[in-house]
């Protein structure tokens, strides 16, 4: 019985040490996962640009200068700003290039007086616009007084 007992026990220790060494299954390695979805880019929309909103082509400190005509005198100073005297009033403020370098406004320093706006006509004239950019009928132009531009 000893020799059954022990061959009873030899038989479970050669049973446990075969399930201690059977293989063990490969350990799966974890699918790839699905590339993540690209990050979505807010992207503006196109600006779209107009004649006011470009830098104006005229040069502000080269086109200063005295215009003079039909009793009215503006001064267009090459630091922005200018004084015009016509004939009913004088005052200042500053003024900027704008449509491309193509009109001038006139944005006086006192807000009782509205801005001004004149039409470059060229290197020697300017003429008056009204506020909707459009030639006054009975403006003539005022004139370049000193002719450096």
């Amino acid at each position: 019985m000893n020799r059954n007992l022990l061959a009873v026990a030899c038989a479970g220790l050669v049973t446990l040490a075969i399930a201690g060494c059977k293989p063990q299954a490969p350990v799966e390695s974890p699918s790839p996962a699905a590339p993540p979805a690209p990050a979505t880019v807010d992207v503006p929309a196109p600006i779209t640009a107009t004649a006011t909103d470009v830098a104006p082509a005229l040069d502000q400190k080269g086109f200063a200068g005295t215009f003079a005509g039909g009793g009215s005198t503006l001064s267009l100073n090459p630091d922005g700003t200018f004084s015009l005297d016509d004939g009913k009033a004088a005052f200042d403020g500053s003024w900027t290039a704008e449509a491309d370098g193509m009109q001038i406004r006139l944005d006086p320093d006192s807000k009782a007086e509205p801005d001004r706006l004149y039409a470059v006509a060229g290197k020697d004239e300017i003429r008056a616009l009204d506020s909707a950019g459009r030639p006054l009928e009975e403006s003539t132009g005022l004139q370049r007084k000193n002719s450096a531009y």
